[in-house]
């Protein structure tokens, strides 16, 4: 206790404000990749499937689709962040805080996971859907028999990948006034030059990012066949 005590005296002055900027970030990284992750993984079947070749071909689909995700993901994302602040405060009511935050991490994610889940599913053998075919399967049934089963470890990966990307957003709107670590390590790391404070934010947010990894990992060997 006295060694913590002398290694990071402003994190012990403070528990339980770093607990609850642990917690907000935990939430916005459960909560808007939740949702990016529903929304991601239909815009990336529906890129994989609309494209020139595909189950479901429609080149019109696919190319306002394609350069809609083109031109979010181009977005820096504080820029973005900013930009948004008028939607966010329509949809939830703020534009700061954690509450304030998901709207931007879910517009900033969403299309960087669609991208990630195209990679994926186009990497997919095309004579197991061609097979599909052939035995009378329906355009559903071979997206979720064929496309969605069969690509499990590499939608594992991306799912990891995005995940860990989106820990970094939550800190960089946390930086923005969105709350969470990076709103902590702002308002006492570097305003008030308390180096502990961001030592330690830094410290979790690597072990955040390597039980991701970890997790992932697992999940992709388990499905893995």
């Amino acid at each position: 206790m006295m060694l913590l005590e002398k290694l990071a005296p402003n994190i012990l002055s403070k528990p339980d404000e770093f607990l609850e900027s642990c917690l907000q970030t935990l939430y916005m990284v459960l909560f808007s990749g939740g949702i990016a992750f529903v929304i991601g993984l239909a815009f990336g079947v529906i890129l994989t499937v609309t494209r020139k070749g595909g189950i479901l071909q429609n080149t019109a689909v696919y190319a306002v689709l394609d350069k809609a995700i083109n031109l979010f993901r181009s977005i820096p994302f504080v820029i973005l962040l900013t930009a948004l602040i008028p939607v966010t405060r329509f949809v939830v009511g703020t534009a700061i805080g954690t509450k304030g935050a998901v709207l931007p991490l879910v517009a900033g994610t969403i299309p960087f996971y669609s991208r990630q889940v195209e990679n994926a599913l186009v990497q997919l053998d095309h004579g197991l859907v061609e097979a599909a075919e052939s035995m009378g399967s329906g355009p559903f049934e071979i997206i979720f028999r064929i496309y969605l089963r069969e690509s499990l470890p590499a939608l594992s990966r991306a799912t990891t990948v995005t995940l860990i990307s989106l820990i970094g957003l939550t800190a960089m709107a946390g930086a923005v006034g969105g709350g969470g670590l990076g709103d902590f390590a702002v308002r006492y790391g570097h305003q008030r030059n308390q180096a502990d404070v961001t030592y330690v934010t830094v410290i979790v947010l690597l072990a955040a990012v390597s039980l991701v990894q970890t997790i992932g990992l697992w999940l992709e060997r388990r499905t893995t066949h």
